[in-house]
C-alpha cells in the first residue's frame, strides 16, 4: 500500500508595503542616527567640564556619599552606589574609577585618592585588584570640581528611574577639559585630548580673561606644551603646536627618559611616552633581538616597583649608550607620538576646537555657573534682609509684640495679628513668632539689626558684580589664581627642542661585494661570494632538492621572494651571512618568518636591472595565467611582508619576472605543453585577479610547470608546442630528464 505524501503548506510572510518601500536614507535617519547621536552625546565625547557621563556619575555619587572630607570606603560600596545613576554594570563602573585614581597614574591631577592596587597606566598587563579589596575617597582637588553645586551652579536632572537627580555638568572652577587627558571613540567621531599643566592653564585662562583678543603666539608662550603623567621628553615643534592651539589637531613627539649606570653597564629607562606601555616596548625589543638587529643588548628586565617605572637594558661591553638609545628611539615605541583631536561637546553639539577655542568656551560656561551661584546667594541674602527688616520694626516696640502674642487666645491667630500689628507679611511674621524667648535680649536684637547694613552692602556688591562682565571675569581670574596657588605642580614632561633631541642614527654602512644568491625548491637560501665560487661551485643540497633560482648581485641589494601562500617578502641581501656552496645555507621560511607550511616559489634580486615598470607573470594549476605590474607591489611604508600578492583561486605553479616580452613553456601533468609569448597574457591592474585561461585542460588534468629564460634550454623541442592564440591545447613534449621534472606522464 502506497504511503501518502505529507504535503506542507508554507504561508507567505506578509511584509507591510511601507517597510518594503522604505528608502535607505529614511532607515538611517530613523534607526541609525538616534543611536549614533546617543553614543556621541551620552557616552564617548567629553563635555566642557572635562568629563564623560560615566566619570561625572561616579564622582557625583562619591560626593553625595560624603567622601570629599570623610574616610575612605571600599570601592565595591562606591560602585554599588554609582549604579543608582549608571546602570551599565559594576565592572565598567570600577574600570572608570580605576582610571581616575591616584594609584593608576593616568592623570596629572587625579580625582580619587586610592588605597590598594589599581594597576598602572603604563602597563597593560598589571591588573588592578578587585573592588572588594581596594578603598577610595575623593581627592582634595574635587573641592574645585563641585564648588557651587549645592548653590544652583548647574542644572540637576532626574536619573534613569526618577528616584534621584544628577548634574548635567560639574561646575569646575578651572578648565579641567585641558588638564585631564580624555579619549573617546563614538560613531563616526573620535576625541583625543591631551593633558596640560594646571599652573600653565590657569595662567593662560587668566590672560584670556584680561585680553580676549590675545594672540595664539602669546598664548603659546604661557601654555608651553602638553604635560603628561608619565613624564618623558616632548620634542617641541612650533608648527604642530600652533595647529593644536588653533585647530585642535596635530601631534606631539614624545621620548623616553633614561639614565646610564656605568657600574653595571646598563640603561635604566625611567619614563616612557604616555601613549605606549612597557609590554609594547619589550615586545619590540624582543623582535629586534631575534632578527639580529639589536646585538648591543644582552638582557632586559621589567623592574617596576613601589618607586615607579623602570625598564633595565643590560648592554654588551663597549656599547655607546647614547648611540644605542638614538637607535632605539627610531626602532621602538620608546619614541612615540600623541595625536591630538580636540572634539568637545558644546551645548550637546560636537565641535573641534583648539586650545584657545576651548578656553573661550570654558570661560562662557564658567561665567554662567558663577552667575547662577551668585544669584542663588543673592536670593538667600535678600530673604534674610527681608526677615531682619521685620525684626527692626519689632525692635522699636518689643513690648507690643509680646503683648500681641500673650493676648492671642489661639495659636493660629498669632501670625495674622503680628502681620496686622506691625504691617509685615506672613513670612516676616512667622520669623518673629519663632524667635526664642532667650533671644529677646538687647544684645541679640541690636546685633541682628546691625546685620542689615552689612547685608545691604553685600547685596549691592553682588548686584554690581552680576551687572558688570569685567567684575565677573575678575572673580573667575581670582579663583584661578587661588587654585594655582593650592594645586600647582612642576611639569612632568620636560620640553626639549629639535636640536637637543638625540640625533637620528646614521644607517650602518654595509660592506659591499659581489656575490651569488641561490634558492632551492625546499626553501634553502645561500649567499656565496664570487671568490668562494672560484674554489668550489658544486652545491650541496638535501636529497630530492634542486635549485630553482640563482642570480648574481651585490651585498647592498635587496630581494623579493614570492611564496605559495599568496605572499611576497622583502629582505636585504646583507641580512644573510655568506656561506660556501658546500653548505645547505639558511632556511628561508625560518629566517623571514614564513607562516606554517609556507614555502618560496620564486626569488628576484632588486638590482640595477630590476625595473619597477616590469611585470610579474603568475601561472596556476587550473591553466590560467595573469600579468600584474610590479608597481602594484609598491607600499608607502617599508613593509617586510605583503599579503594578497596574487590570486588564491587555484594553486600557484610558477611566478616569472618579465622585464620585456619573453617566451614561456607551460607543461601539463600528461606530458603536453604550450609555448607562448608572454604578451599574449592579459595584464590586470589588481594583484588578486585570477587571470584568463591559457591552456585548455581536460577533466582532472592540471598544470605542473612553467619555465622561461635559460630554463628553456632543457626543452629543445619546445618550438613544436608553439601557439599564437590562447586558450590553446597542449602538444606532446619530449623530456630529457623526466625524473628531475617529476611529471607523471600517463
Amino acid at each position: 500500500m502506497a504511503r501518502k505524501k505529507k504535503t506542507e503548506v508554507i504561508e507567505e510572510e506578509i511584509i507591510p508595503a511601507e517597510i518594503v518601500n522604505q528608502p535607505i536614507t529614511e532607515t538611517i535617519e530613523t534607526n541609525y542616527m538616534p543611536y549614533a547621536m546617543s553614543v556621541i552625546i551620552s557616552r564617548a565625547i567629553p563635555q566642557i567640564d572635562g568629563f564623560k557621563p560615566s566619570h561625572r556619575k561616579l564622582l557625583y555619587t562619591m560626593y553625595t556619599m560624603g567622601l570629599i572630607n570623610g574616610q575612605k570606603t571600599k570601592s565595591a560600596n562606591i560602585v554599588g552606589q554609582t549604579m543608582k545613576l549608571n546602570p551599565h554594570g559594576d565592572a565598567s563602573i570600577y574600570e572608570t574609577m580605576v582610571r581616575l585614581t591616584r594609584g593608576h597614574e593616568a592623570l596629572l591631577y587625579p580625582f580619587v585618592d586610592s588605597k590598594g592596587s589599581f594597576g598602572k597606566h603604563y602597563s597593560r598587563d598589571m591588573a588592578y585588584a578587585a573592588s572588594r579589596y581596594t578603598e577610595a575617597k575623593l581627592d582634595p582637588i574635587c573641592n574645585e570640581i563641585f564648588a557651587g553645586i549645592d548653590r544652583d551652579a548647574v542644572d540637576l536632572v532626574p536619573n534613569y528611574d526618577n528616584t534621584t537627580t544628577e548634574p548635567v555638568l560639574l561646575p569646575t572652577t578651572f578648565p579641567n577639559i585641558l588638564v585631564s587627558p580624555n579619549m573617546g571613540i563614538a560613531v563616526g567621531l573620535a576625541s583625543n585630548i591631551c593633558s596640560f599643566n594646571l599652573s600653565e592653564i590657569c595662567d593662560g585662562t587668566v590672560a584670556l580673561l584680561k585680553n580676549p583678543r590675545i594672540s595664539v603666539d602669546r598664548m603659546m608662550d604661557i601654555i608651553k606644551a602638553p604635560d603628561f603623567s608619565t613624564g618623558g621628553y616632548l620634542v617641541y615643534d612650533k608648527d604642530q603646536m600652533k595647529k593644536i592651539f588653533e585647530k585642535g589637531s596635530g601631534s606631539v613627539k614624545l621620548l623616553s627618559k633614561y639614565t646610564y649606570d656605568k657600574k653595571n653597564n646598563c640603561i635604566d629607562i625611567l619614563e616612557i611616552p604616555y601613549s605606549t606601555s612597557i609590554e609594547a616596548i619589550m615586545k619590540k625589543l624582543v623582535d629586534l633581538i631575534k632578527e639580529g638587529k639589536l646585538k648591543e643588548v644582552t638582557d632586559m628586565r621589567d623592574e617596576i616597583d613601589l618607586k615607579g617605572f623602570k625598564l633595565t637594558l643590560d648592554l654588551r661591553r663597549g656599547t655607546d649608550p647614547d648611540k644605542l638609545m638614538a637607535k632605539l628611539y627610531k626602532m621602538t615605541p620608546l619614541r612615540d607620538e600623541f595625536s591630538c583631536n580636540f572634539n568637545v561637546l558644546i551645548d550637546s553639539s560636537p565641535r573641534q576646537l583648539g586650545v584657545v577655542g576651548i578656553l573661550e568656551e570654558w570661560i562662557k560656561f564658567r561665567l554662567v555657573c558663577l552667575g547662577r551661584e551668585m544669584r542663588f546667594n543673592l536670593a538667600k541674602k535678600k530673604d534674610k534682609l527681608h526677615l531682619l527688616k521685620a525684626l527692626s520694626k519689632v525692635l522699636l516696640d518689643i513690648d507690643k509684640a509680646i503683648k500681641i502674642i500673650r493676648e492671642t487666645e489661639k495659636e493660629v491667630d498669632v501670625v495674622p495679628r503680628l502681620m496686622e500689628g506691625f504691617s509685615i507679611d506672613r513670612i516676616q511674621a512667622e520669623y518673629i513668632a519663632e524667635i526664642k524667648l532667650r533671644h529677646l535680649n538687647h544684645e541679640y536684637l541690636i546685633n541682628r539689626v546691625h546685620e542689615i547694613e552689612g547685608l545691604r552692602a553685600e547685596i549691592k556688591d553682588i548686584e554690581d558684580t552680576l551687572a558688570d562682565e569685567i567684575k565677573m571675569k575678575a572673580k573667575v581670574a581670582e579663583q584661578l589664581k587661588d587654585i594655582k596657588k593650592k594645586y600647582s605642580k612642576p611639569r612632568k614632561t620636560e620640553i626639549i627642542y629639535a636640536d637637543e633631541a638625540p640625533e637620528e642614527p646614521v644607517e650602518e654602512v654595509v660592506e659591499n661585494y659581489s656575490c651569488r644568491v641561490v634558492l632551492t625548491r625546499d626553501g634553502y637560501f645561500k649567499k656565496i661570494t664570487h671568490q668562494s665560487l672560484r674554489g668550489n661551485d658544486e652545491h650541496r643540497l638535501k636529497d630530492g632538492d634542486e635549485i630553482v633560482c640563482s642570480e648574481d648581485c651585490e651585498n647592498r641589494h635587496e630581494m623579493i621572494v614570492f611564496t605559495d601562500k599568496c605572499q611576497v617578502y622583502k629582505a636585504k641581501i646583507s641580512a644573510f651571512e655568506p656561506c660556501k656552496a658546500s653548505s645547505l645555507g639558511d632556511f628561508l621560511p625560518s629566517k623571514l618568518g614564513f607562516d606554517e607550511g609556507e614555502r618560496p616559489i620564486m626569488m628576484k634580486v632588486m638590482n640595477e636591472t630590476f625595473d619597477q615598470s616590469a611585470h610579474m607573470i603568475f601561472i596556476f594549476e587550473n591553466g590560467k595565467g595573469v600579468r600584474v605590474p610590479l608597481s602594484s607591489y609598491e607600499t608607502k611604508s617599508n613593509r617586510r611582508r605583503l599579503t594578497g600578492a596574487y590570486s588564491s583561486a587555484s594553486p600557484i605553479v610558477a611566478a616569472i619576472y618579465e622585464k620585456e616580452t619573453t617566451e614561456i613553456l607551460i607543461i601539463s601533468d600528461v606530458g603536453k605543453g604550450i609555448f607562448i609569448k608572454s604578451s599574449l597574457i592579459p595584464e590586470k591592474a589588481t594583484r588578486s585577479a585570477s587571470g584568463v585561461i591559457l591552456y585548455n585542460l581536460k577533466k582532472k588534468q592540471k598544470i605542473v610547470a612553467a619555465v622561461a629564460g635559460d630554463d628553456l634550454k632543457k626543452y629543445p623541442d619546445a618550438q613544436k608546442c608553439r601557439k599564437i592564440k590562447i586558450p590553446a591545447t597542449g602538444s606532446p613534449l619530449m623530456f630529457p630528464d623526466i625524473q628531475d621534472m617529476q611529471i607523471g606522464i600517463e
